[in-house]
């Protein structure tokens, strides 16, 4: 028997464990949004994918997330594994998203954008020093 994920509560976990109550998250979320709204989302089975993606991005959490992550698979894994800890945290999602590769892409644009800085910077610099020379 499959389990079905509840978006919903996923959502709610996210959000508290993020330590944000739902009039903030409605607040990220635009003018259309209220608390009620929030609480009301969070109670359904199921969330479009357009408003799961605003909520991901609000929220800094991959939309994955909220569609894969199983309370019930999570404690499994932890109580099965809570002596010898051989299970990988990524367990918990049920895709397969390898969280390193997105670390390791984050970590390179972080460097590309340092080097774009930097050299925005140079550029600038360069033209300091040629309207002071004049």
């Amino acid at each position: 028997m499959e389990q079905k994920i509840h978006q919903g509560r996923n959502v709610k976990r996210f959000r508290e464990m993020l330590g944000i109550k739902q009039e903030a998250l409605a607040y990220n979320l635009g003018n259309d949004w209220n608390q009620k709204k929030i609480s009301m989302l969070e109670q359904k089975d199921i969330i479009e994918d357009d408003i799961l993606n605003q909520i991901s991005d609000a929220l800094k959490i991959p939309v994955e997330a909220f569609q894969n992550f199983d309370e019930d698979q999570a404690i499994n894994i932890i109580s099965n594994t809570f002596d010898n800890c051989q299970q990988p945290a990524s367990v918990f999602y049920n895709s397969n998203i390898n969280q390193i590769d997105q670390l390791v892409k984050l970590h390179e644009e972080k460097i590309e954008l340092y080097e774009r800085m930097l050299k925005e910077k140079d550029e600038m610099m360069m033209r300091l020093e040629k309207l002071t020379n004049k």
